[in-house]
């Protein structure tokens, strides 16, 4: 006689265990792999704690804050809020000159925030290796992350990239990091390697269909039906994942191959330069929320931990013009156009 599933269940604790398991397993690449970028440099500027409001009335469950800010830091606490806290560019000399300084920092900006979810601390934001401060981000990204073991934390550490980084993506299996980047990235791809730690990478095809419109199309950028681009056993059909499988193309030949990316912005302005519209923003961001829900050619059924660039115009920033016009809100905090985040 068939035993039923109930006195299965409640026979079997183990069971419920493994099946609660899978369920997590389930929720974790269908669901919350979307995060959005916080930008604060709008007028009005709105009180955090009403902006920290909005990403949970919106079922908006992962924040990137570019740097420490006492008033938002505060606004996440208890909110279930997962967060990136950026150590900002102009901070990586002094907290790769001492390992007090890192302490100081952790202690200051992670350890004292009781309650907000830490998920990742990015070492610098797209660092350039012409720049004072690429000599400091690996010794930088070691000396917090002794900081972070050192208070109890178990956060990982890692850096933000954009696809300057790499050259020859086209076809994207002959990705590879520029000469430049290779001496500058690979201490911190081996470092990444040996703490299991993702690499943050800003992947944006607007400018890519940019500065190519010749050969771009726009709907290949914008997630709608193109033909397919043949690279050997994979076909692309979008922009976004021939360019996210051009970096694992390069992790995997600078021995970063077991590597994980995060892609830490993308999205689409409404204005201030070619293909810019409300229109062509909704299209791409609502495109985007429901495809890395299924991976890349390279990587197939593994979701996508993406934040969308971002939150709010920031129409405080410096020209060119359309750097003030990413948001999904305006500073009011006033819808620009229709977003599904579910």
């Amino acid at each position: 006689m068939k035993m039923s599933e109930s006195r299965i269940l409640s026979s079997s604790p183990m069971l419920l265990v493994l099946l609660s398991l899978v369920m997590a397993s389930f929720f974790d690449t269908t669901a919350g792999q979307i995060g959005v970028c916080y930008g604060m440099l709008g007028d009005p500027k709105p009180n955090p704690s009403d902006v920290v409001a909005l990403y949970k009335h919106r079922n908006i469950q992962r924040m990137r804050l570019y740097a420490p800010d006492a008033e938002a830091l505060n606004a996440l606490r208890n909110s279930d809020i997962e967060l990136i806290l950026d150590v900002p560019k102009t901070d990586l000399e002094r907290i790769a000159s001492s390992q007090g300084e890192a302490d100081t920092w952790v202690q200051n900006n992670v350890k004292n925030y009781e309650g907000v979810r830490f998920r990742y601390i990015t070492v610098g934001n797209e660092v350039q290796p012409s720049e004072p401060a690429a000599s400091a981000v690996f010794q930088a990204m070691q000396n917090i992350d002794k900081a972070v073991s050192g208070a109890g934390l178990g956060i990982k550490v890692s850096t933000a990239i954009d696809m300057g980084a790499t050259m020859d993506t086209s076809p994207p299996s002959h990705g590879r990091f520029t000469d430049d980047y290779k001496n500058f990235l690979q201490p911190v791809i081996d470092f990444l390697v040996s703490k299991q730690s993702p690499l943050l990478l800003n992947n944006y095809p607007y400018f890519s269909y940019k500065d190519n419109m010749e050969n771009i199309p726009l709907e290949y950028a914008l997630f709608k039906p193109t033909p397919v681009v043949n690279d050997d056993q994979y076909s692309y059909q979008n922009l976004f994942d021939a360019q996210l499988d051009s970096v694992y193309a390069a992790l995997e030949k600078s021995n970063g191959g077991s590597l994980d990316i995060v892609v830490s912005e993308s999205g689409w302005p409404t204005e201030g330069g070619p293909g810019t519209s409300v229109e062509n923003a909704m299209t791409y961001v609502n495109n985007l929320i429901q495809h890395v829900k299924s991976g890349t050619p390279r990587k197939p059924g593994k979701a996508i931990e993406t934040y969308i660039f971002a939150m709010l115009d920031e129409n405080l920033k410096d020209p060119p013009e359309l750097e003030k016009f990413w948001g999904m809100f305006l500073p009011s905090q006033q819808p620009k156009y229709d977003v599904n985040f579910d």
